[in-house]
């Protein structure tokens, strides 16, 4: 696609706020951050890349202002990104102004959620979850998809060569009860072997690793290996770690949910228009990145680098962009194995999940644009 030149008369603003919390240890917790593209950084100046080359505007005059975002700067939210840096919510949102926060922990997105400090987000499913059940199904709705895959099994090729050797060795994961903490478990369990979820403890030891430190605590031996997303196991790979296992070829037709988009429920009654905005620039923004794989890529990593300081090398960037998908289905399904997951493995009562997706919003945009609709695994809004 060509850039989307936008009138000059028309000005949006992208004041950047960055939030910053440190790591829960919350059951389901959150996605943490990597370190490669992800230290945080503020910038309250307005951005001329946000607006964005974003063609004729479509958007009328909407029922909100402004509408705040929130994102990680991760691979994984590469629909936040790349939609923001090509301009496509700018185009669908109109005289809407943009407001953005960048996140490096899923907690911490949830808290501005409930506090209105945003009203859309880009994030994980655990911390989703944790937060509308926390919140006894008052707080969010699952919205959307946004990306699938990213996350893989990577080992000391010296000490591991087999999933058998796996026993016995140290795994890291990014963080008690979060996503790839419980797939690990969940993996572990199916391997019939046995391990204390609270601590780590049994016949394979689940080390608790920010994804920061991770690359140095493989390079000095503290850890055998690590189920971690990207682009933390690309680094790993760059630092000699070999992948023993992709988690998509544990989810049927090798997809499973790695980011949803939530918005407050408070913001999706007042400003329905605004959210199917929003929802219409992910959808094409999506469709976009599909289409222009390489130049999508490039612009992710251009806006980590604006937003970290930290672009990403290509010999970790190419093999972590690879193996993500963007897609618009949310996956419910797969995200609901993941809730039985943790529930299985201690981390977490039964969670009454019942109303989190509201996909009314989503399908009429795929209907409009002539796609497929999407499921709630009878997860929706009833």
């Amino acid at each position: 696609m060509s850039a989307h030149d936008r009138p000059a008369s028309r000005t949006t603003p992208r004041h950047r706020l960055v939030a910053v919390a440190a790591a829960l240890p919350l059951l389901f917790g959150a996605l943490t951050a990597c370190g490669y593209g992800s230290d945080d950084t503020s910038d309250d100046s307005s951005s001329p890349a946000a607006a964005a080359s974003a063609g004729t505007t479509t958007a009328g005059k909407l029922s909100a202002d402004e509408v705040k975002i929130g994102y990680f700067p991760n691979l994984t939210h590469a629909t936040a990104l790349v939609g923001l840096k090509e301009g496509f919510f700018a185009q669908e949102l109109g005289a809407t102004k943009i407001k953005e926060a960048t996140f490096n922990a899923g907690p911490a997105e949830i808290e501005a959620l409930n506090a209105g400090s945003i009203d859309i987000g880009w994030i994980g499913p655990s911390p989703a979850i944790n937060g509308y059940t926390k919140s006894k199904g008052t707080s969010l709705k699952i919205i959307a998809g946004s990306a699938s895959g990213g996350v893989k099994l990577v080992v000391n090729p010296d000490k591991i060569k087999t999933l058998a050797d796996v026993k016995g060795k140290k795994i890291a994961t990014p963080q008690l009860g979060n996503t790839q903490d419980v797939a690990l478990l969940n993996w572990i369990k199916s391997q019939g072997w046995k391990v204390d979820a609270q601590s780590g403890k049994g016949d394979v030891s689940v080390v608790r690793t920010d994804n920061k430190i991770t690359p140095d605590a493989y390079k000095n031996g503290s850890i055998d290996g690590a189920w971690v997303p990207e682009p933390t196991a690309s680094k790993l790979v760059s630092e000699g770690a070999k992948v023993l296992l992709d988690e998509s070829d544990l989810w049927p037709n090798k997809q499973f949910v790695i980011t949803n988009v939530i918005v407050s429920q408070k913001f999706l009654k007042e400003h329905p228009d605004v959210v199917e905005a929003v929802l219409r620039g992910s959808v094409k923004t999506n469709a976009w990145i599909k289409a222009n794989s390489d130049k999508a890529k490039a612009d992710a990593n251009a806006e980590l680098e604006k937003l970290t300081q930290k672009a990403l090398p290509a010999d970790i960037l190419d093999p972590a962009w690879a193996s993500i998908q963007v897609l618009d289905d949310p996956l419910a399904a797969t995200a609901k194995a993941e809730a039985d997951h943790a529930v299985s493995a201690g981390l977490l009562d039964a969670p009454q999940l019942n109303g989190i997706y509201d996909l009314a919003p989503l399908n009429k945009v795929l209907t409009a644009a002539g796609q497929p609709t999407v499921d709630a695994a009878g997860l929706g809004t009833q």
